[in-house]
């Protein structure tokens, strides 16, 4: 029994030994942090990094290229450099900022990790020839990520309005199970706003994905703002886009241990600290029980947005957390957040 149950642990006790983590040495919470989660995943205590990273002006969530380029880039790469193990996957942990500015433009620190070795020069306009040097080459893939391979790191964050909200993101992964469901996708009527449909036509399609998978799901077009009847294994809305948007009903969203979800929100991911007023959070979805969640620090444009028959459809076959967001997200170095434990995988074999 101890070596079945070993055999079944080895993937991921593989995965374990690719994942850098770094947390904030000027937030004690951060450390601790992050040593939960290599403890908790098997993480080799050489891959946990500790960088004394502050924020600009102090105490907030925004921060220079310069400080990123310093405390992230130069020890992430002497590590690598260091390590017998190829690296594919870098966990933030909160307290590190969420926002960089690189010629007064800001963009998603995880995405400027991410894209840490690729020469991707900054936006100057939301063009579709820029956007073109954006490109995910593990957009659309279906396969493992490999590092070496797609020339970037898959980054997620650990994060929340608490610390404890943050952590709660390690024990939910831990407690995910292979749930038939309930996946819950909620579009909008008929738009005539391009963009807006292009994401409505994906929803219809992961409607067609999720009933060739036989799971437990449902899809609503109408003009209301579902409400579920019990916790979700998945989701996918306008969020406060919706028309009908009830902030009572997002805030009443409960969900199954390895549920994921994306909202259609240009800023999301803007904060992860206590607000009120603006566009809908995903720390809110954070806090009452969802395991992995996309948003965005900045308006990201829907080109950037996870593309649900993707995202649903590579996670219910066994890829994890980070692999099934990034392949159904389709560019780089952009303002993308991806909050959760990379290596959850309840559905892998």
């Amino acid at each position: 029994m101890l070596c079945l149950a070993l055999s079944m642990l080895s993937p991921q006790l593989a995965d374990a030994k690719r994942v850098l983590v770094f947390a904030n040495g000027l937030v004690p919470e951060s450390v601790q942090l992050a040593d939960y989660y290599a403890k908790a995943r098997g993480i080799p205590a050489q891959n946990v990094i500790v960088t004394n990273i502050a924020g600009e002006p102090k105490g907030s969530e925004n921060v220079t290229l310069a400080e990123i380029e310093l405390k992230i880039f130069g020890p992430a790469k002497k590590r690598m450099a260091e390590s017998k193990e190829r690296i594919d996957y870098i966990v933030l942990t909160k307290g590190i900022p969420i926002r960089v500015y690189d010629k007064n433009k800001a963009f998603s620190v995880d995405a400027y990790v991410a894209a840490m070795n690729k020469d991707i020069p900054t936006l100057e306009s939301p063009s579709q020839a820029a956007f073109e040097v954006r490109v995910n080459p593990y957009f659309g893939k279906r396969e493992r990520f490999d590092s070496t391979k797609f020339g970037f790191f898959l980054v997620n964050r650990l994060d929340g309005y608490t610390f404890a909200d943050a952590r709660a993101l390690v024990d939910r992964a831990a407690k995910a199970k292979p749930e038939s469901g309930p996946f819950l996708l909620d579009a909008k009527p008929a738009t005539t706003n391009r963009g807006y449909q292009v994401m409505n036509d994906d929803l219809a399609l992961a409607n067609k994905v999720l009933s060739e998978k036989k799971v437990v799901f449902r899809y609503d077009e109408t003009d209301e703002f579902i409400k579920p009847s019990g916790p979700l294994m998945g989701y996918a809305s306008w969020g406060s886009n919706d028309g009908r948007f009830s902030n009572d009903t997002y805030q009443s969203l409960r969900w199954k241990p390895g549920a994921l979800a994306e909202t259609f929100v240009s800023t999301s991911g803007r904060t992860f600290l206590p607000t009120t007023g603006g566009q809908s959070l995903i720390a809110d979805l954070i806090k009452n029980g969802v395991t992995g969640v996309k948003g965005y620090v900045n308006e990201p444009y829907t080109v950037a947005l996870a593309r649900p028959s993707i995202l649903f459809e590579r996670y219910t076959s066994g890829f994890n957390l980070a692999e099934s967001f990034y392949m159904a997200s389709p560019l780089l170095k952009w303002q993308d957040v991806v909050v959760g434990d990379p290596l959850c995988s309840p559905y892998r074999r």
